[in-house]
């Protein structure tokens, strides 16, 4: 099976996770893709505004119906940080025969080679990098000569969808509409548990 692999803080998930996910399942012929959220998120040195618990269940809200996704907790109970190259370690543990997929943004591919174990990273995936504006895809060759591993690169189009999750915690706080920017199940989900109302 080919597995894509989406991690992030998801807090919360909105339309621009969802059509990179589907784009990014549709062009490099993913069976699934998992949406994994970080439990203590590496490069935020603020917790997440939005308990784990919650950015999990809106998650389940924004894939609802959608056979190919899934949520994994994976990160929920690890001790310290959540780093990626133990995600992957671990789902290749789990899943010996499935083959892994990386989903990843043009904008933070540079910084691969900073992360913890950006060599355990490119061994145990494929990267499948969506290309934003201004952030060129770098050479598969330029990265391996940073990593010191051979790496795997699939370059998916998607939309441009200018959201964010900070900027939508924003507009929750400020009491601005957010209609349209995300599943309307998870509109209504952060307003009957009033998440985001202090950001």
């Amino acid at each position: 099976m080919r597995i894509g692999v989406f991690g992030g803080a998801f807090d919360p998930v909105h339309f621009g996770h969802l059509i990179l996910a589907e784009q990014a399942r549709e062009q490099a012929r993913l069976d699934q893709v998992w949406f994994v959220p970080a439990a203590r998120h590496p490069f935020k040195a603020e917790s997440t505004a939005a308990p784990f618990d919650r950015r999990v269940e809106m998650l389940r809200l924004a894939i609802a119906g959608h056979e190919a996704f899934r949520v994994d907790e994976i990160e929920k109970d690890r001790p310290g940080l959540s780093y990626t190259a133990d995600t992957l370690d671990e789902l290749k543990r789990q899943r010996p025969d499935d083959e892994l997929f990386f989903l990843i943004g043009s904008d933070t591919l540079p910084e691969l080679p900073t992360w913890h174990a950006p060599q355990r990273i490119a061994r145990a995936a494929t990267l499948v990098v969506k290309e934003r504006p201004g952030f060129p895809v770098p050479p598969a060759a330029d990265l391996q000569a940073a990593i010191g591993e051979p790496v795997r690169l699939q370059v998916v189009e998607v939309p441009l969808i200018d959201l964010s999750s900070h900027a939508i915690r924003r507009r929750v706080a400020q009491r601005r509409s957010i209609r349209y920017m995300l599943p309307r199940a998870v509109e209504v989900y952060i307003g009957e548990k009033e998440l985001y109302r202090s950001e």
